[in-house]
């Protein structure tokens, strides 16, 4: 049958909340250990709960939970050694040893407080009898001290720092002889993408360091997952030339224009790992598009491997020929997928979703260039409106979702998201935009928006919808912007201080800098000093890129979505807006969700949110219901 002709967004769509929540679960943190491999799942319909999983069957039962908050964002929450697995606890904190028999226990003290004492990022010695891990302190009245502490394995003793002094330290790494060690660090105002710091001293046989020496970085050079090699070189990822390559020892292997490295929002990434005949695999990002690929160190040799995924993150290697690997593209749901180099089979071990969709239904991304303020250009990745049953009246254009992406250091992704075909198959457009600021692109890209957040950052939202219009895709009278975090911060400056858009949702996103600079925990505390300027000193600046001073030049709805539980982005920055857009009888909606932090995890409220949020924009939109499917 012919498509029938519908209003956009009025589409009937399979793609319903409980979809997005119920079709699967999302995947993190891959690797192989004695012939197995494991990963993360977190279970929107556990609570958000976090499993270890073990070549498909799970390793930890509720109540336990492999999360960290070390940074608040976590990462890097469990390990695997000799088949024993080392994690993270969510609710305490405390670092706990799962046994190959099941058997499982803590091996670190309680903390003096709940959730005083926060693990990350740990490395177990060969012999298996230390763990070395990033820990974080909370004490009253101070900020978090971050160390890197050795703990013995099996939990006797007390866990003794080996580092201590700088603001910030991750990575902690072993040579394959547990003779040498090496980690990162970095001090305020840098964020690890700014500048760290590379590091490496001997290791004693009772785990104490010797003389430690600087071997790279800087305040103006990122340094990006150290790793020894099976032969005992530091090999490392540094961005000194505007991109961020892979080196040994000092020396580039494969100098081009393009980012082996991410900036580490959480801890625990991974993006290259070593094979048995001295061969690296190893992820690189170009043009917005991830590949992976095979470099030999030797000839400088760098094959990109021709398999059907675009977008790709935490690589393992079991040392030999075998890889694991998150993977997923646009019409492939993200999968744990292992390859076998050598032969160039690859296996898929766990789908991150299961969904019965056709390709007709989906939105296939468009990367697009266009042009923006000063000169500059910008990066998007453009998803039409799709749906294999029905289409657009001939004498309509769609509405526009403009997301903006949190961080704002990170990046859109080409990977399968039904939180955006959510959007598409119910005849909505979307533009997924990597605004200036954003990495993928280079260091001179990414600090495009150093002192000019909420300026950069909103022109390239807007020359989005404006490019979007020219060619003729879109609706330009119905352009709204959506984000979470950073997004909504850039959403709330969108709405405020230009007239593009007409709505907007804001989750969870920040609206008084001002608050955020004093309110905020420590890893993002001095973030603020090169987004927008040194606090105090830059105060009026503050208060003039902050969309709460101006709530009443909104002049469009605005609905806004907020954990109670953030710590992020604390409730009152949300709860002060909307109390300053009901003062001034602006349209607005208020969604506060209890027991959610910053992101939301719990299918309840991602279903609740989606639901509102449809709901908004069809009302603002004067859009009809959709007819029975």
């Amino acid at each position: 049958m012919p498509p029938e002709a519908l209003p956009y967004g009025s589409w009937p769509s399979a793609i319903t909340s409980a979809l997005l929540t119920s079709s699967g679960v999302s995947l993190a943190a891959a690797c192989l250990s004695g012939g197995s491999a494991f990963w993360l799942e977190g279970r929107p319909l556990e609570g958000g709960r976090v499993a270890i999983v073990q070549d498909g069957v799970d390793r930890i039962s509720p109540p336990f939970n492999a999360r960290t908050r070390a940074h608040e964002y976590g990462g890097g929450a469990f390990t695997v050694h000799d088949g024993v697995v080392y994690f993270t606890n969510f609710a305490d904190q405390r670092l706990y040893r799962l046994d190959r028999d099941g058997a499982l226990k803590p091996i670190v003290p309680e903390p003096p407080a709940a959730c005083a004492w926060r693990y990350a990022d740990m490395r177990i010695s060969p012999d298996g009898q230390r763990v070395i891990a990033v820990r974080e302190r909370h004490e009253a009245d101070r900020e978090a001290i971050n160390e890197l502490v050795t703990i013995a394995s099996d939990g006797s003793g007390e866990p003794r720092i080996l580092v201590d002094g700088h603001d910030f330290f991750a990575s902690p790494r072993l040579s394959p002889d547990g003779r040498r060690l090496a980690w990162l660090t970095w001090d305020h105002p840098n964020m690890p993408w700014d500048g760290t710091e590379l590091w490496r001293a001997d290791l004693t046989a009772d785990c104490r360091l010797g003389p430690v020496e600087k071997v790279a970085g800087g305040p103006s050079e990122s340094i990006f997952q150290p790793e020894w090699s099976p032969d005992g070189r530091l090999h490392y990822i540094s961005d000194r030339t505007g991109w961020w390559n892979l080196y040994a020892e000092g020396r580039a292997l494969h100098p081009m224009d393009a980012e082996f490295g991410l900036p580490q929002w959480v801890f625990g990434l991974s993006r290259y790992g070593f094979l048995s005949d001295g061969r690296i695999a190893c992820i690189y990002t170009q043009a917005g598009e991830d590949r992976l690929a095979i470099l030999a160190p030797a000839t400088g040799n760098l094959e990109t491997l021709a398999l059907p995924y675009t977008s790709y993150s935490h690589l393992s290697t079991d040392g030999d020929y075998g890889v694991v690997i998150i993977a997923g593209s646009a019409t492939r749901p993200t999968a744990v997928v292992t390859l076998d180099v050598h032969t160039r089979q690859t296996e898929v071990r766990k789908l991150g979703m299961h969904i019965e969709l056709s390709e007709e239904d989906l939105s296939a991304p468009e990367a697009i260039t266009y042009p923006s303020e000063n000169g500059r250009s910008a990066h998007a990745l453009y998803y039409a409106p799709k749906s294999g049953r029905y289409i657009g009246p001939a004498d309509e254009r769609p509405p526009l979702l403009v997301v903006s992406h949190g961080g704002p250091t990170s990046a859109a992704s080409s990977s399968l998201k039904l939180s955006i075909q959510y959007w598409t198959n119910r005849g909505f457009a979307v533009v997924d935009v990597d605004y200036g600021g954003s990495s993928g692109y280079g260091r001179a890209y990414r600090e495009l928006l150093n002192g000019r957040w909420g300026i950069v950052d909103v022109e390239d939202c807007v020359a989005a919808v404006r490019y979007l219009a020219r060619r003729g895709d879109i609706d330009p009278g119905r352009a709204a912007i959506r984000g979470g975090s950073a997004g909504g911060y850039t959403t709330l400056c969108a709405l405020v201080f230009q007239d593009v858009f007409a709505a907007g949702a804001s989750h969870y996103g920040v609206g008084d800098l001002t608050a955020l600079a004093r309110d905020t925990h420590k890893f993002e505390s001095r973030y603020l000093d090169r987004l927008i300027g040194p606090y105090p000193a830059a105060t009026q600046l503050y208060h003039d890129r902050s969309p709460l001073n101006f709530a009443s030049r909104l002049s469009c709805p605005v609905i806004l979505f907020q954990g109670l539980d953030d710590k992020v982005v604390p409730p009152n920055q949300a709860e002060t807006f909307a109390a300053a857009l009901q003062a001034k009888g602006i349209d607005h909606e208020y969604v506060a969700l209890p027991n959610e932090g910053h992101g939301f995890r719990r299918a309840e409220s991602i279903q609740r949110v989606a639901e509102a949020e449809l709901q908004f924009y069809r009302r603002v939109f004067g859009m009809a219901p959709p007819p029975p499917m």
